[in-house]
This record gives structure tokens, sequence and C-alpha cells, in this order.
């Protein structure tokens, strides 16, 4: 079977100048396998504090990101901010950190 790849836009897939993607100012391999969504930005401090270890706090806007382990497992926790608008952007560059090769 043959799969047809098609390149993303630069206009379709904006990235910063460190290769972070735009909204979230991540990089793949600052997120982890699971992922917890909030709305507030004050939620990922609240949730993060349990964690038994923090490897990264980055922050851009609403977008807060927590990654971490908790018992042993790697978790990032991550503000989506107010609104659908804002969830979209979230899970759209999500989906691009983990499913396209930036």
């Amino acid at each position: 079977m043959i799969r047809m790849t098609k390149a993303i836009s630069h206009t379709d897939l904006i990235l910063n100048p460190d290769g972070s993607i735009y909204h979230l100012r991540l990089l793949p391999e600052n997120v982890a396998d699971q992922v917890i969504l909030v709305g507030d930005p004050g939620r990922v401090a609240r949730v993060s504090a349990h964690f038994d270890q923090i490897e990264l706090e980055k922050s851009n806007r609403e977008f807060f990101t927590c990654t971490g382990s908790f018992r042993g497992s790697r978790i990032t926790v991550l503000s989506t901010g107010i609104g659908t608008d804002n969830i979209d952007i979230v899970l759209n560059e999500l989906d691009a950190l983990v499913n396209v090769d930036l």
C-alpha cells in the first residue's frame, strides 16, 4: 500500500524561530503521552503540585504547561484558557506536536 502524504503549509502550521509550535511554545519532547487539560491556568499549578518531579514549566498567554512525573508516570498538564476557540487551538497544536514531524 502506498501512502500519499502532503506537506503542511507554513501558513497552516506556524512554528516559532526555535521550532516550537506557535501558541503553546512547546516542542514535541515537552509533551508526555498522558495529558490533562484544564481550563484555568491556575489549575495547572494546583494539579502539578502533586507531581513527584517537575521537568518543564512554560507559559504563553493563557496557555500554561507543566510536564513532570507522578508515581513513575510522565504527565503533562496544560491549560486551555476560556472558550471553544482556545480548546480548538490547544487540541490542534497538541495533535501536531505528537503526529507531525515538525
